[in-house]
């Protein structure tokens, strides 16, 4: 791969001897990778069950190296949200921010949703996830991203760093900042980002970055931290940005993420000569199996907050768990709703009756019809653009309601009581996920009309409608498998 002369130059003044290594980098060939999606299966059970050549990533706890052939992103579980498919180094900033159950958490450039979705992974559906992205068309893809994940105690925004800090000052116990940047560290896995790339494009990003991290820092209250990442490798973009926030904000302080043997220390020398930039982590192709990266962990000082390893875990609640829990209906919750109106109740009492899931009614919405679980932590938000607040759940019609494929994604089989399952081997599976109709006869069946919860080998896909042993497929359509 030929480098642009000016970038050559540029990482021959930084890495000297280390240069020849990192050039021959460039001939080899690039790393792919998923992450096990921990609010759904665990990482000892993904690995049993996945039919994929998988070899662990060893810095990422629920991150898997696969071969290009296995093609993941064709297999039913990709639909099920049991995975998501992420380049190794990426999946580094989102491991290394502790997120504990209950934080409120903010992803300010989220799009597509690789680190948001591990966020909102870890935060078991307690506390609040808000993911912003200032492109429209990204955060579309963010929302799926995220729905497919099954995270429901989401606030899914596009906006201006700057509106969203007006109105979250102090609010967030993490924040996660992996800023839009020259891409230099992705010119291997994404050559036209080379094409791109220009002498001045690191000194442009970073105007842009030091604005980006100062309304982050308004944004975190005492005691919080604070993860900024980039994708280069250019220290304008990266240490002399921290240093950019440590002299601007006394307040805040660098501390070591979570190590790894192959991670390299911050450059102090190219910014200032701080030693705490030390702190930094630098992650190069030529070491690693996996793209350029940079990040830097944060602390705010204040009241401390439980930012232990506890975080970063694989346990998650499988079906069977689950089972021995679900016991009363949802629609129980319904009886005591002041905020649904007498019709509405009726409607949704028939189908909730199905549903075993814990549901505050409380935090229940309606808007025009469609039917919204809102995270409780959030209050009320005006003057934000938002694309999704909350999980939602469906809509009403005259006299029925109709599930949401989100709401089917942040199911458990053990959630509804009427399911078809199929293995992931049945040919009707991706007939299903093609939005065709499909024959059913022969399979047990709970109940011979209505909804059905659709799953593949236990995980929820999404919903279809019994009639006469026939499955009208309810896939949404701008999901469909191509």
């Amino acid at each position: 791969m030929k480098l642009p002369e000016a970038f050559a130059d540029k990482m021959k003044n930084i890495l000297g001897k280390e240069y020849e290594a990192f050039e021959a980098g460039y001939d080899m060939p690039r790393q792919y990778g998923l992450r096990v999606n921990t609010l759904k299966i665990s990482t000892e059970k993904f690995e049993h069950i996945a039919p994929f050549h998988l070899t662990k990533i060893p810095w990422i706890e629920n991150g898997y190296y696969y071969e290009e052939e296995d093609a993941p992103s064709r297999h039913p579980y990709y639909y099920a949200g049991l995975y998501y498919l992420q380049e190794p180094s990426a999946m580094t900033p989102a491991s290394r921010l502790p997120v504990n159950p209950g934080e409120k958490v903010l992803d300010l450039c989220a799009a597509p949703g690789g680190k948001a979705t591990e966020l909102g992974a870890r935060l078991r559906g307690e506390g609040l996830l808000v993911a912003n992205d200032i492109s429209a068309s990204r955060a579309k893809a963010l929302l799926k991203n995220v729905e497919v994940f099954g995270i429901p105690n989401s606030f899914l925004i596009n906006e201006v760093p700057g509106n969203i800090s007006d109105r979250f000052e102090e609010f967030f116990d993490k924040i996660l900042v992996d800023a839009p940047c020259s891409g230099e560290g992705m010119f291997r896995k994404e050559p036209e980002v080379m094409k791109a790339w220009s002498e001045d494009k690191p000194a442009a990003c970073a105007r842009v970055q030091k604005e980006i991290i100062l309304q982050a820092a308004k944004m975190l209250r005492p005691g919080g931290m604070l993860l900024y990442s980039t994708c280069t490798f250019s220290p304008e973009e990266n240490e002399q940005v921290i240093q950019y926030l440590l002299d601007n904000r006394e307040d805040f302080e660098l501390v070591p993420a979570k190590g790894y043997d192959g991670f390299s220390e911050g450059r102090p020398d190219l910014a200032g000569g701080n030693e705490e930039l030390k702190k930094c982590v630098r992650i190069w192709p030529h070491k690693m199996q996996g793209e350029g990266h940079f990040l830097a962990l944060l602390h705010k000082k204040g009241d401390s907050l439980n930012t232990g390893a506890a975080a970063v875990t694989s346990a998650v609640q499988d079906g069977q768990q689950k089972e021995e829990k679900a016991v009363v209906p949802a629609s129980e919750g319904l009886k005591g709703a002041k905020n649904i109106t007498k019709t509405d109740k009726a409607v949704l009492e028939e189908f909730f009756c199905d549903v075993y899931m814990d549901i505050d009614w409380s935090r229940v919405e309606i808007r025009k019809g469609q039917v919204y679980y809102v995270p409780g932590a959030l209050g009320e938000q005006r003057g934000v653009n938002f694309l999704r607040n909350g999980l939602y759940l469906g809509e009403l019609k005259k006299d029925r309601f109709e599930p949401s494929q989100s709401f089917a994604m942040a199911l458990h089989k053990s959630d509804y009581r009427i399911c078809l399952n199929f293995p992931w081997t049945d040919s009707r599976v991706s007939k299903y996920l093609r939005g065709e109709t499909v024959t059913v006869d022969d399979m047990p069946i709970k109940r011979q009309r209505g909804w059905q919860l659709i799953c593949v080998n236990g995980y929820p896909l999404g919903w279809g409608k019994l009639v006469n042993g026939l499955l009208k497929n309810k896939y949404l359509p701008g999901w469909r498998m191509r």
